[in-house]
């Protein structure tokens, strides 16, 4: 009985916001912003594709292996880290088109757009195929802050 009125009581706080309910972990390296209209007439141009591009942060102090980690659209075009260390509280760019990779720009070697300018979603997932991250937008502006 007494188990009972403490758990009826527990629900009663949390429905109340008097009580924390845990929050699952969030994800070390996180999808910060997405750069989904590249600037100017969209001409498939290897400088309008790199204007598209998403930006990921390592929200820690620790270095972070991102080798295997895939970001992707819903359409499911996919980008896969191949060896790859992030610094921690450090970011690292994902263009759309061809580039030189190195620590803080990575080219995915598309000739054509994968962000959606009129609302998208990206997907961060760990090489298990698990959510690590998700950004949702709509049409309004060119970028969104995730």
């Amino acid at each position: 009985m007494v188990k009972r009125i403490l758990a009826t009581a527990a629900a009663a706080a949390t429905a109340l916001g008097l009580m924390a309910v845990p929050a699952e972990a969030a994800s070390p390296v996180q999808i910060y912003r997405v750069y989904f209209d590249s600037p100017g007439k969209d001409t498939r141009s290897n400088t309008s594709l790199n204007g598209e591009w998403v930006q990921l942060y390592n929200r820690t102090t620790k270095t972070r292996q991102l080798k295997g980690v895939k970001l992707r659209d819903k359409t499911g075009y996919t980008y896969t880290f191949g060896w790859f260390q992030l610094k921690g509280r450090k970011s690292v760019y994902v263009h759309t088109g061809r580039g030189p990779n190195n620590a803080t720009h990575r080219y995915w070697g598309r000739k054509a757009y994968v962000w959606n300018n009129t609302g998208d979603t990206a997907y961060l997932l760990y090489p298990n195929g698990k959510l690590a991250d998700y950004c949702s937008w709509t049409s309004k502006g060119s970028s969104k802050y995730c």
